[in-house]
């Protein structure tokens, strides 16, 4: 474990958060979630990103628990799902993630998806989560410019992450330049693309420069551009070779590079044509 991984940045209301963490979409519960964060946290991960759609969260907080590990020395974030949005519904989904993650609050809340008609209640539930202290930081997930316009415009605390689909095929500049502007953190869901593009030449030669692998000189472009990264992996190595991204740095002109594999291209579904 290198200290690096446990290097932090800090939000607009001064709660710091690890540049660097563990996504568990599609982690099963059970012994595969409860192995795969063992695996993780002996390689000093201490951010794990779950939801209440990914339906593990049980499995998160006993593998926490497990570990021995003090319970402030983690950042935990959950997300309240389409379903459950709306202002009461949402501070009833809060408490069932609360129960099913067995801890007594949560470092990070997330609005999953901007379900239109609803996301602003659900800030507002956020809000009063957030003011009530049973979340350190409240903040947004795929949330487009117009969408943090229209929160920012109808709500008392502006959000301290918004956590997007980015990786080097869409890499979101304009949205980030917003974030930038507003002070609100960016972090990278599927920062690899599910490892659709890691075979690329041009990526090929710059991860042979630095003695690298493809995916580890993307998590350090999303480092050096300032996005929090959370890969999914369950497997070991994959693990520790997602961190191992500390021990070197890409030139200006190798992040030109990178930035110019931008297509806009989606894998996710799009914010703004989503069924919800």
């Amino acid at each position: 474990m290198t200290a690096e991984i446990l290097q932090k940045v800090t939000l607009h209301n001064g709660v710091e958060m690890p540049i660097f963490g563990l996504g568990v979409y599609k982690v099963e519960d059970g012994v595969q979630i409860e192995e795969t964060i063992k695996s993780a946290l002996n390689l000093g991960y201490r951010l794990i990103d779950t939801a209440s759609m990914y339906q593990n969260e049980e499995g998160v907080g006993k593998a926490i628990r497990d570990s021995g590990i003090p319970r402030e020395e983690f950042f935990i974030t959950t997300k309240v799902w389409n379903i459950d949005q709306g202002f009461d519904a949402t501070l009833k989904a809060f408490e069932t993630s609360l129960e099913k993650l067995g801890m007594e609050y949560i470092d990070l809340y997330l609005i999953h998806w901007p379900v239109k008609g609803k996301y602003i209640e659900t800030w507002h539930a956020l809000e009063k989560l957030y003011q009530d202290g049973k979340v350190k930081a409240i903040g947004v997930s795929n949330f487009q410019v117009h969408h943090l316009e229209d929160l920012m415009k109808n709500g008392s605390e502006k959000p301290m992450v918004n956590q997007v689909e980015l990786h080097p095929l869409l890499s979101q500049k304009e949205l980030r330049d917003y974030c930038l502007h507003h002070n609100i953190k960016v972090e990278a869901w599927s920062p690899l693309s599910r490892g659709r593009f890691l075979d690329d030449p041009m990526l090929k030669e710059i991860a042979a420069h630095h003695g690298k692998t493809t995916a580890q000189v993307i998590l350090r472009w999303h480092l050096q551009n300032d996005i929090i990264p959370i890969p999914k992996s369950v497997t070991q190595s994959r693990l520790k070779e997602n961190a191992e991204i500390f021990d070197f740095e890409l030139s200006q002109e190798d992040i030109e590079k990178v930035n110019g594999l931008n297509q806009n291209e989606r894998f996710g579904a799009d914010p703004d044509n989503f069924d919800f």
